[in-house]
């Protein structure tokens, strides 16, 4: 997926030897539009560094609610309109004697931790966790909780990136807005110029051609061609024989 760099979309197909290169609506944003309609999170790390056996489980509890609370608050301050906000509880765990930890994702509800996070759960999300990273278990050895991590996750309303497709209106025809000299491969070729904002859904553009919009030009090499899909992206791949 390339962005800003749309131009390069096709020289890296000839000559890093990738099959396609899929050119977004509009490249110069999109990562502007990814920080508009991504969810929000804040994370908090803690350094617990205790055994399973010896943990101070209301602490733990206690570090939990306090942190849930403020993400909660920090997400606030960003005055967004969130359809939920979710709680994340992971430990960093480890056997004595390791130096590598497993994530253990805790699977309680914030509304429910005072009930439901004890010792018990704790051992057994490490177990499972452990067990399907390294499929097997160690026996009589102490397990340690290394970290705590919290993560609040304000869930924003999901886009519907459909409104950003073309027109049903346009066509290959209007869309072209005459023929440029290009140098290509050592020699001059002529290329047909597009709007590319006004390809119609499913068109295909042979190379070489230069579609031109506000935020960024792309050139289709000669032996490359353009898609336009569904959502109005550019589908770029060597012309089919």
């Amino acid at each position: 997926v390339w962005g800003g760099g749309a131009l390069l979309a096709g020289a890296l197909i000839r000559e890093v030897g990738l099959s396609k290169a899929l050119v977004p609506r509009y490249p110069g944003v999109t990562s502007a539009l990814g920080c508009v309609i991504a969810d929000m999170r804040f994370d908090r790390v803690q350094t617990i560094n205790a055994l399973v056996d010896s943990l101070d489980i209301q602490k733990l509890v206690s570090e939990v609610k306090v942190t849930a609370e403020e993400g909660k608050s920090r997400l606030e301050e960003a005055n967004i309109n969130f359809e939920d906000i979710k709680n994340i509880i992971e430990l960093d765990m480890l056997y004595v004697g390791q130096t590598h930890t497993v994530a253990v994702l805790l699977p309680l509800e914030l509304a429910n931790i005072d009930d439901e996070l004890n010792e018990k759960l704790i051992k057994t999300s490490f177990e499972e966790t452990y067990l399907k990273t390294y499929g097997r278990l160690l026996e009589n050895l102490g397990m340690r909780v290394l970290n705590l991590r919290v993560t609040v996750v304000g869930r924003r309303p999901k886009f519907d990136l459909s409104i950003l497709a073309p027109s049903g209106e346009n066509s290959v025809e209007n869309a072209k807005t005459g023929i440029r000299k290009v140098w290509v491969d050592g020699a001059w070729s002529q290329a047909n110029v597009f709007n590319r904002l006004m390809l119609p859904k499913n068109a295909i553009i042979l190379g070489p051609a230069i579609l031109e919009q506000s935020d960024t030009t792309i050139f289709i090499e000669p032996d490359l061609e353009g898609a336009v899909d569904d959502f109005g992206n550019l589908i770029i791949q060597r012309q089919v024989t």
